[in-house]
Parts: structure tokens; C-alpha cells; sequence
């Protein structure tokens, strides 16, 4: 709980920041790739998350990766994060300004889970189908998952249609294994 309060108060710094200086778009763009880092690069994790390193040799090497990719909005917050020692924080304070960014401008995060990769028109009427239903602007993520047989799941806002084959013959099997005509003497 108390890493959901730190991310969220300092992405909300982040934010007015951003919005105050008119750099919301960028800043935006810069969180998503920062975000995106964080996830596949596992070693910058542990060495944000080092207390052994100094924070001078933190900097440097996010001035490294990002000085030539994000405004320097961006650029000073991180700065400012790693000698505030909340590096270790740097995912979730991206993951929180992207869902305060999304609030902010009516978009909604829509997952949709297949068992192979859908065409462009697929994927138009299940944005449309969502945005028809809460009003706001869709932004779909797409994940193949053999796994689940046919079908599809879409998820938003705490709901979830599952159309998958897999849980509807899970259902059936759960039906069969009960004999309703048997009698219970």
C-alpha cells in the first residue's frame, strides 16, 4: 500500500508539471517507453534497486538510456527521483502517470485476450464495441494465448466478457460431472 502512495503522488506531481508546462503529450510518451524498459530490462531493476550504488552513478546511467529520448521535463524528474531514493519506484510512478493521463482524457484500457491474432477489423468493432458501452475512448492491448483453444476475453473497467472455449468446456465438464438423474437413496 504504501508503494501505491508514493507511484501515485509522485506521478501527480509529474502530471502538473507536465501539464503546466505544456509538455503533457511528451511526458506521456516518455512514462510509456520508461515503463516499457523497466518491464523488459530486468538489470536496470536491480541496479535502481541497489542501495549500494550510489545515486550520482543511478543518474548517469538513466541519463544514458533516456538524455536523447525524452524531453527534459522527463529528463530532471527522473533525476530528481533517483536522489529522492525512489528509483526502485520508477514502474510504478510510469504506470501511475499513464493511468492519471488515461483519466484525464476519457481513454479507457481495454485488454483483449485471443487464441490467434485477430485482423484490423476485429479489432476496430471490439474498440468500438467497448467504447459503445462506456463512452469513452478505447485503447486496446492485444495478447495471443494458444492456451484458451478459441474464442476470446475482453476486459475494462473491472468487467469481463469471456467467450473463451476453454472456461465454456470447463463449464460443461462441471455439468456432466453432476448426475441429475440418478437417484440420491
Amino acid at each position: 500500500m504504501e508503494d501505491y502512495r508514493i507511484n501515485i503522488n509522485y506521478a501527480k506531481a509529474l502530471f502538473l508539471v507536465a501539464a503546466e508546462t505544456g509538455q503533457l503529450e511528451p511526458v506521456n510518451a516518455d512514462m510509456r517507453l520508461v515503463r516499457q524498459v523497466c518491464i523488459e530490462n530486468h538489470i536496470l531493476n536491480v541496479v535502481m534497486a541497489n542501495p549500494v550504488i550510489r545515486e550520482d552513478k543511478k543518474v548517469a546511467i538513466l541519463n544514458d538510456l533516456y538524455a536523447e529520448r525524452v524531453c527534459r521535463v522527463t529528463s530532471l524528474f527522473l533525476t530528481f527521483v533517483v536522489k529522492k531514493r525512489r528509483a526502485i519506484n520508477l514502474k510504478g510512478i510510469a504506470d501511475a502517470f499513464i493511468d492519471l493521463y488515461r483519466s484525464n482524457h476519457n481513454i479507457v484500457l481495454s485488454k483483449l485476450v485471443t487464441a490467434v491474432d485477430p485482423d484490423s477489423a476485429t479489432l476496430d468493432a471490439v474498440r468500438q464495441a467497448v467504447g459503445e458501452h462506456t463512452h469513452m475512448e478505447v485503447e486496446l492491448e492485444h495478447t495471443v494465448d494458444p492456451s484458451i483453444l478459441g474464442g476470446f476475453s475482453v476486459s475494462f473497467n473491472n468487467n469481463m466478457y469471456d467467450a473463451r472455449l476453454s472456461s465454456q468446456m470447463a463449464k460443461l465438464r462441471k455439468e456432466f460431472s453432476k448426475n441429475v438423474y440418478e437417484s440420491k437413496l
